[in-house]
Order: structure tokens, then sequence, then C-alpha cells
């Protein structure tokens, strides 16, 4: 059991212990422990039970029950609580922006005990009629049970990968398999993946059959499958599962076949001569290949990256030998928009840069939040500049290592950005980011973004749209006229490394590309876990033809600072009244 597992399930008690209106100070124990549990970067699970208290900061009774939890999976009073809560209940605190108090209110009141009861009230126009809710919050709540609905059976690319991989493991030690695959939608670094899919290659398909069929973690679907396949789905999630069984002379084949979207294998390829298939599927039928790379050079095309083969011009690239050398993680020199304990983080700011320091990176951006974010302990003017003396102390102390003065400005209502210019002055770099109002209708909404970056204090937009991955849908945009306003002011645009986010969207990167527009890969870490997510983000990146060169953090810190001052430089000083702070 992760951390994060555990800080889950400190989560969920707090929550259930609101639902329930039981003891407020248990209440504030339990997100006090997922807190401090959220603080930490050494496995809980790999320290001794004894030593708990003294290596997690945690009191006797609260690491008493992370031992239980992490011994026997749950605790007393978590028990106790699901036990006392209907399934469904639980179900619906996972369904974004329906808290514990509506809850209880729908369920004590209502009767309702699942999402598919809620559905059928708000339906009827019952829960508008509750106190505190109204027409408004039924239409919100309809509008989170459809997503949540749609969400289903669908993994966020992290989990899925880790699902795959934990299965090709698995199955290299089932005898007669001599190679295991990746392959489908995860190899092709889909954010949200509907199928985990392997190609095995194996002179004993019984055998894995039987293998599988061990597995307590996944659910056949004997319809489905046969003699050389295997499907049905994860037991936890739901995820489609899918085994594709070959022998291993006709792997490599069996591995093309099933690590690319149709559009890629039928696309007619440039130029195909008389007499020679006209398709890559042709091509695989027609021919045994050793490898990927031999059946695209067979082909006369340049290999083609599996993040790439989606049918969405490549081949012509491909064909012309001019598909861009892809980002790597090796290309990153360092990390902006992180998060420390002076906003919302978990980590202090020596902590982050130390941390970003010893993983062998140049150069760290903080941007803490703005002051209009109160939910996250956004700073205050005063304390920008409390902020801001630290990071000149640090930066004399941690030299060559730079951390540069930071901020995620929260983009208001108006698109104007939060803090006067006399304060956005002092910062090295501003990212602009939308957190509030994500209602507004495209039309609005662009506008608004479309101010924030006519901003001369915004070097970078943040995660443009604000999704949710599974969890909530983006703000609706005019994704050309943003890239192309971005183009025009010289902004650059985050792809939001978090799993969860990862947005820009990697369908629009290769048209930003095209504008000039730069990228930056930006974890949005709150914790130095979090730095291992531009992992993702280059991932999505390279999806969409990034290239080194267009990456904005690739570039050595000398420039970086080179870049912040000149475009410092060509901002006119602001007219207002000078804020002392900052004369």
């Amino acid at each position: 059991m992760d951390n994060r597992a555990l800080i889950r399930a400190f989560r969920l008690a707090a929550q259930l212990l609101e639902l329930h209106e039981e003891n407020p100070f248990k209440i504030r124990a339990y997100e006090g422990t997922a807190n401090a549990l959220e603080q930490l970067s050494v496995p809980v699970a790999e320290l001794e039970r004894t030593g708990l208290p003294d290596r997690t900061g945690l009191s006797k009774t609260a690491a008493a029950k992370v031992a239980e939890m992490l011994d026997t999976g749950s605790f007393e009073e978590l028990t106790r609580l699901l036990n006392s809560t209907p399934p469904g209940i639980v179900e619906l605190l996972k369904v974004k922006g329906i808290g514990p108090k509506k809850i209880r209110s729908l369920w004590k009141e209502l009767g309702i005990e699942g999402p598919k009861q809620l559905r059928e009230a708000a339906e009827r126009d019952e829960v508008s009629k509750l106190k505190g809710f109204g027409k408004k919050t039924q239409d919100a709540i309809l509008a989170a049970l459809e997503f949540t609905n749609q969400s289903q059976g669908k993994l966020l690319y992290p989990q899925a990968e880790e699902l795959a991989e934990g299965l090709a493991e698995h199955l290299r030690k089932v005898p007669g398999v001599e190679q295991v695959a990746v392959t489908g939608e995860v190899r092709r670094r889909l954010e949200i993946v509907e199928t985990v899919q392997l190609v095995v290659a194996t002179t004993q398909p019984a055998a894995v059959h039987t293998a599988l069929g061990k597995l307590q973690d996944l659910m056949a679907e004997p319809q489905r499958s046969g003699p050389f396949a295997w499907r049905g789905s994860a037991a936890a999630s739901g995820v489609k599962v899918e085994l594709i069984f070959t022998a291993p002379a006709d792997f490599a084949n069996q591995l093309l076949v099933h690590s690319a979207a149709e559009a890629h294998l039928s696309e007619a390829l440039p130029e195909a001569k008389p007499g020679q298939p006209a398709t890559l599927r042709q091509w695989l039928k027609r021919e045994r290949f050793t490898s990927e790379p031999e059946l695209y050079q067979r082909a006369g095309l340049q290999y083609v990256e599996p993040e790439l083969r989606e049918g969405l011009g490549e081949l012509e690239l491909a064909h012309a030998h001019k598909l861009p050398e892809l980002l790597q993680d090796t290309d990153l020199r360092g990390s902006l928009h992180n998060h420390s304990t002076y906003s919302d983080g978990s980590h202090s700011l020596r902590e982050m840069a130390t941390f970003l320091r010893d993983q062998g990176y140049e150069y760290l951006g903080i941007c803490d939040h703005s002051q209009a974010a109160h939910y996250a302990n956004g700073l205050s003017p005063e304390r920008v500049r409390q902020q801001q003396r630290e990071i000149d102390q640090l930066n004399q102390e941690l030299a060559p290592f730079r951390i540069f003065k930071g901020i995620e400005a929260d983009i208001l209502g108006d698109g104007s950005l939060d803090y006067s210019a006399t304060v956005l002055e002092t910062f090295d770099f501003v990212v602009a980011s939308v957190h509030s109002n994500l209602k507004m209708d495209e039309r609005k909404a662009t506008a608004r973004i479309l101010r924030a970056i006519e901003n001369p204090y915004t070097t970078m937009l943040g995660h443009p749209t604000g999704r949710l991955l599974l969890r909530r849908e983006g703000y609706p945009l005019n994704h050309k006229a943003v890239i192309d306003a971005c183009a025009q002011h010289n902004v650059i645009i985050e792809i939001n490394a978090n799993p969860w986010r990862l947005d820009l969207d990697w369908r629009w990167v290769r048209y930003a590309l095209a504008q000039g527009v730069q990228l930056s890969i930006n974890p949005d870490a709150h914790h130095t876990n979090g730095y291992a997510d531009m992992r993702y983000g280059v991932l999505m990146g390279r999806k969409g033809g990034l290239t080194k060169a267009m990456t904005f953090n690739a570039k050595p810190a000398e420039e970086v600072a080179a870049y912040f001052a000149q475009r410092k430089t060509g901002i006119k000083p602001p007219l207002e009244f000078k804020d002392s702070l900052f004369s």
C-alpha cells in the first residue's frame, strides 16, 4: 500500500464522519493525518511500525491507525463507518462537486442511496426543492453524474500503464512465454485508456489462459475470448483488458498491428510503387518482419514512434523523412510552475529546490498561488516579498542552481490578472491560470483568456482548459484563437504534466508548434514527488510532435534567465501608485 492509498483512506474517513455528523474534532484529526502523510517523501509502508511516530511526525494514535491500515487494509473506525454507510452513498462521495453535507441531505430527506437514484430524483425535479440546493445545483449534479458515468471503466494513463506493466511482468514468468509487450492505447500514450492491451509471443497459449484464470484482479469474458485471445476486465476499475497470443515468429507484425490506430495502418502510402502494398496493413499481411523499424524501412518510410501512429499525417512526413526528433525526458533542464508551503504545497521552498537540484536539474520556477486563491493560501503582496527575500538568500547559497521568482496568477473573471502591475513586475515570470468561474460559454471564456494573454506581464498560459480528466470537463475554448494570441504576444503555453490535467491537450500541440509557440512541460508539483509527473508531460508533448528546440524548459538556466529579463524590458513601467513594499 503506497502513501496515496493511505491518504485516500484517511480523507474518506473524514468525509464519512462529516456525512454522519460526528465529532468535528475527529474530522479535523483525520484531515490532519492525510495532510501529514501528503508531506512525506518516504514510502510509509517501508518504515518499521514502531518507528512511525518519529519518522512521520504523526501522533501515536494516528500512527497506530496507519500501521493498522498497512497491516490489514483498513482501520477500525473506517471499517465501522463503511459498514454503517450504503455502498452507493460512498460512491456518491466520488462525484465531483457534491460534498458530504449535501449527500447527507439527499440520503436522509429523499432516501437516495446511490447515483442511479440521485439521477432519477434530479430528473423528476425533486432535488431542486431541497433546502440549500435549487435548480442550478440540481443541473450541476446531473452534469457531474453524466460525466462520472461516462468515465466508468476508464483509467488515466499512469494507472493503465501500471496495470499493463504489472500484467506483463507476471506473464513473462509463465512457461512457454517468449516475449510480452504492452500495446494499444497504452503504447500510443493516450491520456485516457479504455482498453489495456498486451501482445504475448508464446508456444503454449493454453498455459497463459490458465495463468490468467488464477488472477483474482481480472474478470474473464469467455464469450469474447478464444484460444489465441483472452478478454475481460480489471475488477477494481472495470477497464477492459485484452491479451493477444501469437507465435514467436509473428511477434513483430502483431506488435505493430496492435500499436497503431486503424487510420495509420490503412492510410494509403505516399507514392506506393506498382505491385507493392499500398498500406502498412497490406505490408504486414504480405511479409513477416523481425522488427517494427524493418517494416517502415521496407515501406520506404522513416521510423514512426508509437506515440505518433494516429493517422494524422505522420506517414507523409515519414515518407519525406521529415518526422522530428521528439523530446526526451533527459532534455529537460529545469522545472517551472511548482508550489511550496507558501501556498498549498507540501514542502518548503528550500526542500523543493534542493530535491530538484539533487535530481540533476539546473533551476526551479516557484509559482505559488496568488492572493485571489484564498482556498489555496494565496500570497498577499507582503508574503510575495517575504518569499522573494528567501529566494534571494537561497540563490546565493545554492548557486549555480537557480530559483526563478514566479507566481501562478489567477485570471480573474474579466480577464485581468491578480495583483497590481507594481507587484507583477517583481516576478521573473508569471503563469496565468483560470481557477474559478469555469461555467462561462466558449465566447466569454475565450475572451477572458485572450485578455490575460494580452497582459504584458503574462509569460506563460497555465493549464488552458482547467480540465481534470475523468473528474471534470474542461473550460470551453476556441483553441486556435488562444494559440494564435499566444504566438502574437510571445506567450509560452504549458503542458501541465499532472496526469489529471495533461493540458494543453496533445491534439493542439502540432498547431501551437506550427504557429511558433513554445511549450513548457510543467509538473504543477505540490510535493517533491510531483516532479516525476514531468514524464507524462513529455509523453503528451511527443504525441503532438514536440521537439527539444520548442520546449522552453529544455533551455539551460542562463538562456531562461536571459529570456525572462529580455521580455521584462519590453514592458512599460506602471503608471499607478508605487506599492511601498516594492519601492
